[in-house]
């Protein structure tokens, strides 16, 4: 009888060990002080210091849809930042700074240099957010996704003193809404920009679209902005002055910014305070899509809101885009998108 190996049912643990070998370079890069031990344990460690009453604030998401993209263009550098920003966005918005980011990733065939291309990308967004990628896991797994495909989610853990938690016990009416720009469609919505442009459309990605500085791909793959650097030094300097953050991703306007208020207070939003860019009114004009729905699915040029105490408004950058008022919801005004 013919002798099976675990590479004959489709699992290379010489391709693990090869994938391991080229991303050491670079995770080892990310590490901050308080990372102990090193690349190969079964988990990683990591030593919380200099904190008087730590709270631990975690969080986990993934790329979606956005990887089909990604597989159809054979271009795997910038997943990796979408999955660290999905993460460390969110758990930004209650004052925490990022320590220390795990990932997944799963693949039907394990290919070392694509593993590595992605980690690469993993590695690089922690390090620019001053996160220390200190472990993670790739499964080879034959059979369940098609030759060249995979999976990643990420895990993030930030840390915030006690006193210094943002809730929305803060929030109150007459806070102004500081919008800071997205650097394009971030992880959200994919599901739709795939009908509209490869079903409705049928575009293939190479295009050269008018009021696009890059081909429609490359557009698309736009990695999420990472905030960290630039929310940590205003929630810093400016304290209790910073009443919320919000992470504008799935749910756009309508679904993310009620999560930042307490009962009984709304916001109203004014979207001709900034240019929406020319990708979001692509789409809506390419799928007919009902304003409503743009800004509920899409952050229309907006990834990150400061909710803040009118007195600092004027000292931050950013768009001021709206306000906290006493009702339910929020309503937003402006910026076309037809309709």
């Amino acid at each position: 009888m013919e002798q099976l190996t675990y590479k004959d049912s489709g699992v290379d643990i010489d391709a693990g060990n090869e994938s391991v070998r080229l991303m050491k370079s670079f995770v080892r890069a990310t590490y901050r002080p308080e990372v102990l031990g090193d690349i190969g344990g079964f988990g990683g460690l990591f030593a919380l210091k200099r904190y008087d009453e730590p709270i631990l604030v975690a969080g986990t998401d993934g790329v979606g849809t956005k990887l089909k993209i990604a597989f159809m263009l054979n271009r795997h550098d910038t997943i990796g930042q979408d999955a660290v920003a999905m993460c460390i966005n969110d758990i930004l918005v209650q004052g925490a700074e990022p320590l220390f980011f795990l990932d997944y990733l799963a693949v039907g065939k394990l290919n070392p240099a694509q593993v590595a291309e992605i980690v690469r990308g993993v590695a690089n967004a922690c390090k620019e957010s001053g996160c220390a990628l200190i472990g993670g896991e790739t499964a080879e797994m034959s059979g369940f996704y098609p030759a060249g495909e995979y999976d990643i989610a990420g895990f993030a853990v930030g840390v915030v003193e006690r006193k210094n938690l943002i809730t929305p016990a803060r929030v109150k009416v007459g806070d102004v809404l500081i919008g800071l720009p997205s650097s394009g469609l971030h992880s959200n919505g994919f599901s739709l920009v795939r009908k509209i442009v490869f079903e409705r459309m049928k575009f293939t990605g190479a295009e050269k679209i008018d009021g696009l500085t890059k081909t429609l791909g490359e557009e698309l793959l736009t990695p999420t902005k990472l905030y960290p650097a630039t929310c940590l030094p205003i929630i810093r300097e400016f304290g209790e002055k910073i009443h919320g953050l919000v992470h504008v991703t799935g749910g756009g306007f309508y679904d993310n910014i009620p999560r930042a208020l307490p009962d009984g207070l709304g916001a109203t939003v004014d979207a001709d305070s900034w240019t929406v860019p020319k990708i979001f009114t692509l789409l809506q004009a390419w799928g007919n899509v009902p304003r409503r729905e743009m800004f509920r699915t899409f952050n229309c040029g907006i990834g990150m809101i400061l909710i803040v105490d009118a007195d600092i408004a004027a000292e931050l950058d950013g768009f001021k885009i709206g306000r906290v008022v006493e009702s339910s919801g929020v309503t937003i005004r402006g910026g076309d998108l037809r309709d």
